[in-house]
């Protein structure tokens, strides 16, 4: 239970990281290669205001959101909206995340940055097996944010308004739904739980600059695995990719991991395309 609890909370994070990519991408149909980072940029925040300033947790959750909230809509301005095709869409969130890697370095170093939880740092029994409190922080917290963006994309025009986007943007448009404002308030919204997530997120993984890579990673496994679009199915794809990781470094050994995530994500994607809960969308031609 021990190995279970810590791939699940592992596996966690990995799904915090996909659900992001959902965020910007069920609004426009836009990949944020730089999601990862985002979140990255949240830990070294959090660390800076819990160590280096001492500040009040409230007061670090605030300044972590503000701070990468405005990283991503400075994201979104200059490097989504002024690009026309999704395509090359991908290829400048992917030169922000190379910029906030850099950015990262030069600002905090290279050397992993202990980051403490808010909660307390005692190890607890659950279920026959121990378990630090950000572990199980860290569950409950990708649960709870799965529930709430159900149901705000069931039961708010919001939400209905940005499953309309990504159904059919033009439709939208006609429809009255300003899409460029929707669609910033989506990279924002998406760059704000980033940051705030770094409360939780940086305890378990520590601030290093190479977090950002490693989570993209795996964040974009967790999202194939779960479907592109279906947030309940980044939380599964990715408390999976923990398991997957956890069980197989223990069993075959630290240098199987990443081949066993990557051979259970071909088997499924041989399966189901589209992943778990993805939907294979057809058109007549």
């Amino acid at each position: 239970m021990t190995l279970l609890w810590s791939g699940l909370a592992l596996g966690a994070v990995y799904a915090l990281v996909a659900i992001g990519y959902n965020i910007v991408f069920i609004s426009s149909n836009t990949f944020n290669f730089a999601q990862a980072q985002l979140m990255m940029i949240g830990t070294f925040v959090v660390y800076t205001g819990l160590v280096t300033l001492r500040l009040p947790v409230l007061v670090v959750a605030v300044l972590a959101m503000a701070v990468v909230l405005v990283l991503a809509g400075l994201e979104e301005r200059f490097a989504v909206r002024t690009v026309a095709d999704h395509e090359t869409q991908l290829v400048t969130t992917l030169g922000v995340a190379t910029l906030l890697n850099g950015a990262t370095q030069l600002i905090w170093g290279a050397q992993p940055l202990t980051v403490p939880f808010f909660g307390s740092d005692g190890v607890v029994t659950l279920l026959g097996g121990r378990v630090y409190p950000v572990e199980i922080a860290l569950l409950v917290v990708a649960v709870l944010l799965v529930v709430a963006l159900g149901w705000v994309s069931r039961r708010t025009m919001l939400g209905l308004a940005l499953v309309g986007m990504s159904e059919d943007r033009e439709a939208a448009m006609l429809r009255g739904i300003d899409v460029k404002r929707l669609a910033f308030g989506a990279f924002a919204f998406s760059g704000a739980l980033a940051g705030v997530l770094g409360l939780f997120v940086g305890p378990k993984t520590y601030a290093v600059a190479t977090l950002g890579a490693a989570l993209a990673i795996k964040g974009f496994v967790a999202l194939a695995i779960g479907g592109f679009g279906s947030v309940p199915g980044a939380l599964v794809g990715g408390l999976a990719v923990g398991l997957i990781e956890s069980l197989a470094a223990r069993y075959l050994g630290a240098e199987f991991s990443n081949l066993s995530v990557f051979v259970v994500l071909l088997v499924i994607l041989m399966a189901r395309p589209a992943g778990l809960f993805g939907r294979t969308r057809e058109r007549t031609v």
